[in-house]
């Protein structure tokens, strides 16, 4: 056959599917051949038109050696795949063979006759069709030629290239026929597995068509598709889904067809069973076994085509979601900022999270659409066969029965839209308050947002509640439909006069509890359909929201003008509807290596114009060019999770030369070598590790390692101390970009006559435009920055002249300031916001562990403390006793049929009508408890998870700060998400189900072995091979299934970070390699539960061919054993039972793995319930009086704090006294533990010794309410919450609105807020993105304002507003502070200048303590080092070398 001689340099290896086909072929092309001599002898046959026969048996013949002439040229034309035709072809024999075969089973048996030479020549023919039949419907040839081909290979390089390095080979990618069909290619997995707990990287890779990069690809395929034959410029999802998903839905609903059409052969073959042992005197064991053949074979290819399918639903599902989370994915990259605020980005996630997964469950439920039609129809066939007309009354039951789930399901539709909307509102509140936890601690609003969120989990709850009460409602519907249907169709035939004989009975109870699989799928399916639709169309009406139009900014080349950034008559805004555009009348033009600055007052639209250069704004009007490529650091830093390093880099290739002059000019040297791991150090999420200063200069860094030619700053020196500021403006801007366009936005005045231009932003509109002497010319507006800067200086100029007389004797140069100011202020270890960097030291570098996941089995203590949560586990017995008593109930109503019923045509032995009363009783009882037993399973369970879920959202929400540092918000939402409705809708069904298919599975155990007790011989082994089998398969598909849990929180978590920092990565152009690291992240997750999903039907393949064994065996043992021994109605209940014991025992096992796996969520929730909590809210035996503090008086004494045992301490010995009502500065050089302090005061870290006592009362003895709710303080990052001002501002409504204006007035906001429609309830919307960062720090002072309290903390306040604003609120402070306490930290210096004391700080020490006039008259005291270092630099700000124009 192989005609190798024609290929002398290639190697063709035959695969294993080409050697069946034509080995297959030949013994069809034999049969054939020898059924046409066999017919020729036969004399007398059975068929009257001998021509006919002949002519159809001589096509045969032809037909298959022309399939082989056509398997010669396949081999020589060197294909892929086979032919359609010839697929075709085999498909179609398969049929035809499966129709002779039937044909001749029913002759042999009906007319008692002896197997022939015919029959043998057909088995062997059906056998080679099977086989040819698998061979077609996987398509390929398996022909390997491995020959270097040119054309081929750069294809298949381009798409494999990314995934080259580092790739598992996907033993699935590789495996032959026989290992697909019995998942055998599993087999190293589970070995390894067995051995040692899986990790991550020991999970074999997806096959490429798997890959996430492949199927995106596709997806991208199927839209452009749609698009081009639609003509429309949005596709239909529904049609790209379609046609990304038919070719391989079409092969799963093949084989489901074939399931469902195999799965009623049994049923069928009752009847002529029962009959065969009544007269089994009369008739050969040949026919007896016959039967016996029929049902093995059936069972055989239902249960393969079973599995085959259910895993196919399975990869289809995996297929669609890759596409789906990719697309989601790249259309939140280029969202428009208008559709990013009508999304919070909790909504987005639950897109990618909770829809793509209920599409997925569709794709899986897709199956049943074919297969219920089957079901149905051969159903009523049978049925019909044996009952007459009484099928139709079977039909109307089963129809009225289905009719009835529709309104049900319906209503459980409407009620899970409203559960997913209250779930959306609780998770949006709960990602908000994890967000902003510290805001909420620092004011003591914790309990009213804990009540808050429990409000909102009632409302969920009660839906839930609602939802399940329906599910039980159904639940009850389904057990009981087989007996109702078998009632009415029974006493429908006694009315009609159709005899019952026990085999008749037997055959319908058979098929009746054949139906109750469609009967329960359609209202499943129905519910499925509806939430998949709602599903599509979020994502669709999501993915059709408004992008970033590419068209707003025009790129020119950089040869063709001399205009690195042009504007001309720009209009822009951020929201197409309203009339007043938020930029307009925009003139710009700046030429290559101008520097621009960009000032004005706090909202008057600086960031904005940064936005429209960058494309960001909706144009209205006029033109934006740009030439050359761009960089931009926006104004809240966004650091990913990683490495300092990778944030640097950012995706470009490293070069120590550049990135070592890199940090050198972004001032980050110092702060590499305090940290353990250097620039290797992890970064916690949202970058919690690093102090402000510090990830406003990373991402500097990162903008100058991009070596772009345009760069915009946003307001880039607010969050770095004076001196640090200087420098970055020094090397920075004016070293290693000095030849770069820069533009940028500063509220710092003495930034500005070193640009060549300044912009003076006033109501969105370029307000003045010039050099710095121009400007101050002019005389409009731009002088009161300056004024405002000015006098702040001159205030801290005076202070300094006032106590000292020699102006800056002691320092001739800057250098020679900095020199020595830094040899004072040694840089000690990092005080970030929670100086957690010296814990990193201990765990090399990490700051955010990896997810922690138990390994090995999940404990017995989970399973215990889920049961006994509540009422200690009392309605545990109660649910199985019910459910017990309904299976009792329905075998004995059984029972009573078969053993009532006559077996041939003689009379009943009693009259039917009584048989038919007691087997109505019986199944009216069984109803009862299977209703009893939904109810208390709903019940239990939505109170479990109830109790579950309180239990860790107080443990949460009282952990302390420490604990939300180090985890990641992901990992708090998905427990509070996802696991929180495994338990709340599907744990207890699944834990119920355990125990109820244990029951039905012992049941029918019973039964069988009541006949014929020989069973056991058999069942025992089989059972003790199941339960080995389960014992090795448990360990891998555990950790698979936890490794899968894991892999899907860093998707989301990704995400997440990128919708927030969609800008800069559109600004730096790194859209693609963001969207490559999707695709990396989904693959990491399709791994795990890939190989999860295999590995169950690895298992389910071998325990159903165990069953089906025992089932053969059984059958052989009834035929065998003489007659007389059992009762045939009573041997045909056996069979009828055992038909469904591959079924049952499949579900037995699958059950159990399937509560173990959502167990993991119990577990997950469990870890989160006992977290070490914060000292209590309020201690009752010592309360502090109610108008403490009264004076404001702090006094620390011998202070130390730490933040973690093993770690050195952060402040060390803090002994001294801020009077009350004084005013206290704290400075000191970034990481001098300022910060540390604050927290101390507030108690979010705990002193480790010493104490600090606030007018007479030691705060270590009374409750954190009454400690925090006293005191007042305006962070250093402003936060707000999502809703209005009025809440934002006073969130547990104590004041009135007079006293909430009084406040808004005093902090500048009352005239913005008035103009606008809603007044106090002006929306805030997540963050508070619509108001400006500089605003929302005004808001944070209205809060002081409202509180009133003795003690107010100022943390670095003013960073982001423009001088003029800081003036009016340090006026405010000190004009409503006057006789208060106030504690301020610094950056700015004259902030502190006047206040009553100083404290200098410097490595957890006090450095020097004193009122700043004594301090300055110390000459070498830190203070007027500090002094004179802001003093020269400020007053040199109109000497700085001006760049040449």
């Amino acid at each position: 056959m192989k005609d190798v001689e024609k290929y002398p340099n290639e190697d063709v290896k035959y695969g294993l599917s080409f050697k069946l086909s034509i080995v297959c072929s030949i013994l069809m092309l034999g049969t054939h051949v020898g059924s046409l001599l066999i017919s020729q002898r036969r004399t007398g046959t059975q068929c009257e038109s001998k021509v006919s026969v002949l002519s159809s048996r001589i096509m045969q013949v032809i037909s298959w050696a022309i399939t082989l002439i056509v398997l010669n040229k396949i081999q020589n034309g060197k294909y892929i795949k086979f032919p359609w035709i010839l697929r075709f072809w085999w498909t179609s024999s398969f049929l035809l063979s499966l129709a002779r075969a039937m044909i001749d089973a029913h002759c042999v048996v009906t007319n008692n006759g002896h197997l022939e030479l015919q029959e043998y020549a057909d088995i062997i023919s059906f056998l080679a069709s099977v086989c040819l039949l698998v061979v077609s419907i996987r398509g390929k040839t398996g022909m390997d030629f491995s020959i270097s081909d040119d054309i081929t290979d750069p294809l298949l390089n381009g798409k494999n290239e990314k995934h080259a390095e580092g790739k598992r080979d996907s033993p699935y990618g590789r495996a032959t026929l026989i290992q697909l069909v019995t998942f055998s290619w599993l087999n190293p997995l589970f070995e390894f597995g067995f051995k040692k707990p899986l990790d991550q990287d020991e999970v074999p890779d997806v096959d490429i068509k798997d890959s996430a990069s492949f199927l995106s690809h596709e997806f991208d395929q199927c839209l452009k598709y749609v698009k081009e034959t639609d003509g429309t410029a949005t596709p239909s999802i529904y049609k790209a889904i379609y046609i990304f998903a038919r070719k391989k839905a079409a092969i799963n609903a093949l084989f489901a067809v074939t399931s469902a059409g195999t799965s009623y052969v049994g049923p069928y073959l009752i009847n002529y069973f029962v009959d065969y042992l009544n007269e089994k005197r009369f008739r050969s064991l040949e026919s007896g076994y016959l039967l016996a053949l029929g049902f093995l074979g059936a069972k055989l290819v239902e249960t393969i085509a079973q599995r085959q399918w259910i895993f196919g639903a399975r990869q289809l599902g995996l297929r669609l979601r890759a596409a789906l989370i990719s697309q989601i994915y790249k259309k939140g990259l280029i969202l428009s900022s208008r559709s990013r605020q009508s999304r919070t980005t909790g909504e987005i996630i639950n897109y990618m999270s909770v829809d793509v997964q209920r599409i997925t469950d569709f794709i899986w439920y897709l199956n049943t659409i074919w297969m219920l039609p089957v079901q149905i129809s051969l159903a009523i066939f049978i049925l019909r066969m044996n009952l007459g007309m009484g099928a139709l009354v079977a039909l109307a039951a089963t129809l009225t029965v289905m009719a009835g789930n529709i309104p049900l399901t319906r209503v459980q539709k409407r009620y899970q839209t409203i559960i997913m909307e209250a779930k959306d509102d609780r998770m949006k509140a709960t990602s908000e308050i994890l967000r902003s936890m510290k805001t909420l601690k620092l004011q003591a609003w914790d309990s009213h947002y804990l009540e808050k969120l429990i409000t909102l989990r009632k409302t969920e709850h009660n839906w839930i509640w609602k939802s399940l009460r329906l599910t039980a409602l159904t639940a009850f519907i389904f057990w009981g439909s087989p007996t109702f249907i078998s009632v009415i169709t029974f006493c429908g035939c006694v009315l009609m006069g159709i005899p019952l004989t026990a085999g008749r009975v037997l055959s319908a109870l058979a098929t009746f509890r054949m139906l109750q699989d469609p009967i329960f799928n359609l209202p499943d399916l129905l519910n499925v359909i509806a939430q998949g639709k709602v599903s599509v169309e979020r994502i669709s009406s999501y993915l059709q929201e408004d992008e970033i139009k590419s068209d707003a900014v025009e790129y020119v080349p950089n040869d063709q003008t001399e205009f690195h950034v042009e504007i001309d008559g720009g209009k822009f805004s951020w929201d197409m509807e309203t009339r007043n555009p938020t930029l307009d009348h925009i003139q710009l033009k700046v030429k290559r290596g101008m520097k621009v600055a960009i000032c004005g007052t706090v909202g008057s639209g600086k960031s904005s114009l940064l936005s429209c250069i960058l494309g960001e704004m909706h144009k209205l009007s006029g033109m934006v060019r740009i030439s050359g490529s761009k960089a931009y650091v926006p104004q809240s830093p966004w650091i990913l999770t990683g490495n300092i390093r990778e944030n640097i880099l950012f995706g470009e290739p490293y070069d120590s030369d550049k990135y070592n002059r890199t940090i050198e000019a972004c001032a980050l040297t110092k702060d590499f070598e305090l940290f353990a791991a250097g620039d290797l150090t992890e970064i916690g999420e949202r970058g919690i590790n690093m102090s402000g200063g510090q990830k406003q200069r990373i991402q500097i860094a990162r903008a100058v390692y991009q070596d772009a030619d345009i760069y915009l700053l946003d307001d880039p020196f607010s969050a770095v101390d004076a001196h640090t500021g200087t420098q970055l403006f020094q090397d920075c801007l004016m070293g290693v970009l000095k030849d770069k366009t820069i533009l940028y936005v500063t509220h710092q005045v003495e930034f500005l006559p070193a640009a060549d231009l300044i912009l003076v932003m006033q109501n969105g509109k370029i307000g003045q435009a010039g050099t710095f002497e121009e400007l101050l010319k002019q005389n409009i507006g731009f002088e009161v920055l300056v004024g405002a800067h000015n006098q702040a200086l001159e205030s801290v100029l005076t202070v300094e002249n006032s106590s000292r007389t020699s102006e800056y004797a002691a320092v001739e140069n800057e250098t020679d300031a900095e020199t020595s100011t830094n040899q004072e202020f040694p840089h000690t270890k990092q005080d970030s916001e929670h100086n957690l960097c010296v814990e990193i030291a201990e765990k090399e570098g990490r700051l955010v562990q990896d997810e922690e996941r138990e390994k090995g089995s999940i404990g017995k203590e989970v399973y215990m403390s889920y049961l006994l949560t509540f009422k200690r586990g009392a309605l545990v017995p109660i649910i199985l006793l019910a459910q017990s008593s309904f299976q009792v109930l329905q075998i004995s109503s059984n029972y009573w049929m078969a053993w009532a019923c006559p077996t041939g045509a003689d009379e009943p032995l009693t009259g039917m009508n009584f048989v038919l009363a007691i087997y109505t009783l019986l199944a009216v009882g069984s109803a009862f408890f299977v209703l009893l037993r939904a109810s208390l399973v709903a019940i239990a369970g939505l109170m479990t998870a109830e109790k579950l879920f309180s239990n860790m959202l107080h443990s949460v929400l009282r952990a302390p700060m420490a604990f939300f540092d180090s985890t990641p918000t992901g990992r708090i939402l998905n427990r509070a998400s996802t696991d929180q409705s495994v338990l709340d809708l599907e744990m207890a069904n699944k834990l119920g189900w355990c125990a109820f298919s244990i029951i039905q599975l012992l049941g029918t155990i019973a039964v069988m072995s009541q006949v014929a007790w020989e069973v056991f011989v058999i069942f025992i082994p089989v059972t003790a091979i199941c339960i080995w089998y389960q014992q090795y398969y448990i360990p891998t598909a555990r950790e698979l299934a936890r490794l899968a849990g894991i892999q899907r929180a860093p998707i989301l978590h990704h995400f997440a970070e990128s919708l927030s920092g969609a800008a800069t990565i559109r600004a730096f152009d790194q859209q693609e390699r963001f969207t490559d690291a999707n695709l990396c992240l989904i693959d990491c997750h399709s791994r795990p539960w890939f190989h999860n999903v295999s590995a169950m039907e690895w298992l389910s393949f071998r325990l159903n061919q165990l069953s089906n064994f025992v089932f053969a065996f059984s059958l052989v043992l009834l035929v065998t054993l003489p007659e007389g021994i059992i009762n045939p109605s009573i041997a045909g209940l056996a069979v009828t039972y055992g038909i469904n014991l591959n079924v049952l025992q499949a579900s037995v096992i699958w059950n159990i793995c399937n509560a173990e796996n959502k167990m993991i969520s119990v577990e997950r929730i469990l870890q989160y319930s006992n977290l070490a909590s914060e000292a209590p809210l309020v201690i009752e035996d010592s309360r502090p009086p109610a108008n403490w503090p009264n004076v404001g008086s702090i006094c620390f004494s011998n202070l130390q704090i730490r933040y973690a045992e093993h770690l050195p301490s952060v402040l060390k010995n803090i002994t001294c006294t801020f009077p009350g009502r004084k005013k206290v500065g704290v400075v000191g050089r970034t990481g001098s533990g300022k910060s540390t302090l604050i927290q101390a005061i507030f108690r979010i870290v705990e002193p480790r010794e010493g104490s600090i006592i606030i007018d007479d009362v030691d705060i270590s003895k009374i409750g954190l309410h009454d400690l925090r709710s006293r005191l007042s303080i305006i962070p250093q990052d402003p936060t707000m919450f999502e809703g209005t001002v009025r809440g934002n501002l006073d969130p547990l409504e104590q004041y009135s609105d007079t006293e909430i204006w009084e406040a808004l007035d005093k902090c500048q906001l009352g005239d913005i807020i008035r103009r606008k429609p809603e007044k106090l309830e002006s929306t805030v919307v997540e963050n508070g993105e619509n108001w400006s960062v500089g605003q929302r720090q005004l808001f944070c002072l209205g809060r002081a304002l409202l509180k009133k309290s003795s003690i107010l903390v100022l943390d670095e306040a003013t960073a982001s507003v423009d001088s003029a604003t800081d003036g009016v609120i340090q006026k405010i402070i000190s004009q409503e502070f006057k006789d208060r306490t106030v504690v301020t930290i610094a950056h700015r210096i004259h902030t502190v200048i006047d206040s009553d004391f100083v404290l200098v700080l410097s490595d957890g020490r006090i450095a020097e303590y004193d009122t700043p006039a004594k301090l300055l008259e110390r000459e070498n005291s830190f203070f007027s080092k500090l002094i004179k270092e802001y003093s020269m630099r400020s007053q040199s700000y109109n000497s700085i070398p001006k760049l040449e124009k």
